[in-house]
């Protein structure tokens, strides 16, 4: 943490890249210019989170989602999203930790990431819980939709409000309609972490999150509007993350009578 403080107090004083500079020289989607996208083949591994299936399918992480090492996925996160170093490590050897493997040396397969409560969790807001939906490596398009059609911001972009507020709604329907449910503080804590990377990498605009959530694609001439030299740190991560989180409020849906999920 005194790593990451310290990244977001220079963020604070040095200058902030380019806007069509974010990706360093060199990396894909430098310029603005991604790999090819290819959706996933039959037999690929894929997980519950947009961000690391959207990178195989552009072929920054093996197309295929399987034998990746930690350290391959802490090096193109930093590069592709613009998190600092300090929160790229922290992920991937949380996930190490959560596997029984070694950072330094072992691999996994994206799919090996969806342990139940561990980074997975009940009432995502693209994924149906994993009592009706097993294979987590797919979003819902009915979570998706709703998610997208929420925004009440310029051009119909996300807000904080917008987020807390859905995902109140997600967790009521989740709580009501799934008799396995389950969702700690923690993985509240983690589930407005996921949601809030809208807000911060995508800045909430639907026009990019559309082929990024329904796809898992990256829009093409986009950058992350992350332009500190340092990357997001968790530091600053939590000043977006907490008011969402602290703006939740669980309640029944609007009509007055949560729907009970169903298999995507």
């Amino acid at each position: 943490m005194l790593w990451d403080t310290s990244l977001a107090v220079i963020n604070l004083l040095a200058p902030n890249r380019p806007a069509n500079r974010v990706v360093p020289a060199g990396h894909p989607g430098f310029n603005g210019e991604w790999p090819e996208y290819v959706p996933p083949k039959e037999g690929d591994s894929r997980c519950s989170c947009p961000a690391l299936n959207a990178m195989a399918n552009h072929g920054i992480l093996p197309h295929s989602g399987r034998n990746i090492t930690f350290k391959e996925l802490n090096a193109t996160i930093r590069t592709t999203y613009n998190f600092s170093p300090s929160f790229c490590y922290f992920v991937p050897n949380y996930a190490a930790q959560m596997l029984s493997r070694d950072y330094s040396t072992d691999t996994f397969d994206l799919s090996d990431l969806d342990v139940h409560n561990g980074i997975e969790h009940d009432a995502s807001l693209t994924r149906e819980d994993v009592a009706f939906q097993p294979d987590q490596g797919k979003p819902s398009p009915r979570l998706v939709k709703e998610l997208l059609e929420c925004g009440t911001g310029p051009n119909g972009d996300l807000t904080p409000a917008d987020l807390s507020r859905i995902s109140g709604k997600r967790r009521t329907e989740s709580r009501v309609g799934n008799g396995q449910f389950s969702l700690s503080t923690f993985h509240k804590l983690f589930g407005s972490s996921n949601s809030s990377t809208l807000l911060t990498i995508f800045g909430g605009r639907k026009d990019d999150l559309i082929p990024f959530l329904t796809e898992e694609r990256i829009p093409d001439g986009w950058q992350s509007r992350i332009r500190h030299p340092f990357g997001l740190t968790l530091t600053e991560f939590n000043s977006t993350v907490l008011p969402v989180e602290f703006g939740i409020k669980e309640e029944l849906p609007w009509n007055g009578k949560p729907k009970k999920t169903k298999s995507a």
